[in-house]
């Protein structure tokens, strides 16, 4: 089964796109937004590359 990057509609704390990269890469969602933050604090490019993913990235319909 061939897997594709939805955000979480569930585990999302601002727009679900970190929840839906952990998902993506069965990694636990918590080392996703720490590594996240620390590119958005420390250069930038997190933010910008987040906000681009919450607008392009579709919703998972999970419940």
């Amino acid at each position: 089964m061939k897997k594709k990057f939805m955000r979480s509609s569930r585990d999302q704390k601002i727009g679900g796109v970190c929840a839906g990269l952990a998902n993506y890469f069965d990694i636990d969602p918590t080392i996703v937004r720490v590594i996240w933050g620390v590119l958005a604090f420390c250069y930038g490019s997190g933010l910008i590359a987040y906000l681009i993913l919450w607008a392009i990235a579709p919703v998972s319909e999970e419940y």
